[in-house]
């Protein structure tokens, strides 16, 4: 792609938690870009650091964790409609809690969270809600903040939205929602939208609703989508490109097509391997495959790759031993795995 078209690129971002037991690398020297209207997928099991690089790249990890190497940049556009030059933004180098970082998250860079009844307040209702965030970073009185926040639901497709704004969240369904979450997301257009899980707690029927939602508006908005989830139908069904994540480190970089039909990475192959497949005859009782083991103990790392004591492919003596090289095997797929060094 080309550069002007760059939107954020994270260099070699480390965040780690300091507790008593010890220190967590929850993410550790990760590496990515995101391009102006891609979609993004980040997929892997649950503590590979999926959700603590978004929350890296919106400055909001919760303390004790902290960045402590890498940088984070934001290509904003300048000028009316964004049609000026390019301004970089370093978002390591600001104050999480200061003007410019404030004037960012939930504008030019938003997120979807993965439970809206943890993040909606029970207290107030929707309407006044997806308001305040846009009287915040579009300086309009809370009438003009009132009519756009029935604009926005509307456009999430949420039904009867001028009768339902002044609902609260317990008086509405799941999918509904979602629709209100992302309707505060969307409500100042922004640039990228973080999408952590979304879909998670919602029945098949409302996340079919919902990803073609995302599709729509995205093709409306012309935005960036950065979808985090372990669910690899969807990631088939909604992204372009992926990232697949394992203890804290990016393990395999790809299309969602070599993703599919040449996974590199043992971790990426078994993971598939672990997909049921319409119409695909078992024999007898045959299990589905699992990924033997667990995921190790983030104080206690095994040395060399992380994958190996799960690994069926692995070499004694170099994968327990040796760290994997971040290789790239192919134009636009890159591995971290000594079984493709030269």
């Amino acid at each position: 792609m080309k550069q002007d078209q760059l939107l954020v690129e994270v260099k070699d971002i480390k965040t780690y938690f300091f507790l008593d037991e010890g220190t967590v690398r929850a993410v550790d020297g990760v590496d990515f870009n995101i391009w102006r209207g891609q979609t993004l997928g980040v997929v892997g099991e649950s503590g590979c650091g999926k959700s603590v690089t978004a929350r890296s790249i919106l400055r909001i990890v919760p303390k004790p964790g902290r960045i402590v190497n890498g940088e984070i940049t934001l290509f904003r556009k300048c000028g009316e409609n964004g049609s000026g030059q390019t301004e970089e933004v370093k978002l390591t180098d600001i104050n999480p809690t200061g003007r410019t970082m404030c004037s960012i998250r939930g504008c030019e860079i938003a997120l979807v969270p993965q439970e809206p009844m943890a993040s909606l307040s029970p207290v107030h209702t929707i309407g006044n809600q997806i308001a305040e965030a846009i009287m915040l970073h579009q300086r309009v009185d809370k009438h003009v903040g009132r009519a756009k926040a029935i604009e926005v639901l509307d456009l999430a497709g949420f039904p009867q939205p001028k009768e339902r704004v002044d609902c609260y969240p317990h008086q509405l369904s799941g999918g509904l929602r979602q629709r209100a979450v992302i309707a505060m997301a969307l409500s100042c257009h922004p640039s990228l939208l973080i999408a952590d899980e979304p879909t998670t707690a919602l029945d098949v029927t409302t996340e079919a609703q919902i990803l073609r939602l995302m599709r729509s508006l995205q093709s409306e908005l012309g935005m960036a989508i950065m979808y985090i989830t372990h669910n690899l139908g969807v990631v088939a069904q909604m992204c372009e490109d992926v990232l697949v994540m394992y203890m804290g480190k990016v393990v395999e970089e790809t299309t969602v097509d070599a993703l599919f039909h040449s996974p590199l990475h043992p971790y990426t192959q078994a993971l598939l391997r672990s997909i049921p497949r319409l119409g695909q005859k078992t024999r007898g009782r045959q299990r589905l495959e699992s990924i033997r083991g667990t995921v190790p103990d983030p104080y206690s790392i095994p040395k060399g790759c992380p994958f190996h004591p799960r690994c069926t492919q692995r070499i004694r003596g170099v994968c327990d031993q040796e760290a994997p090289p971040w290789l790239e095997v192919e134009p636009g797929h890159k591995v971290r795995c000594v079984l493709y060094k030269p």
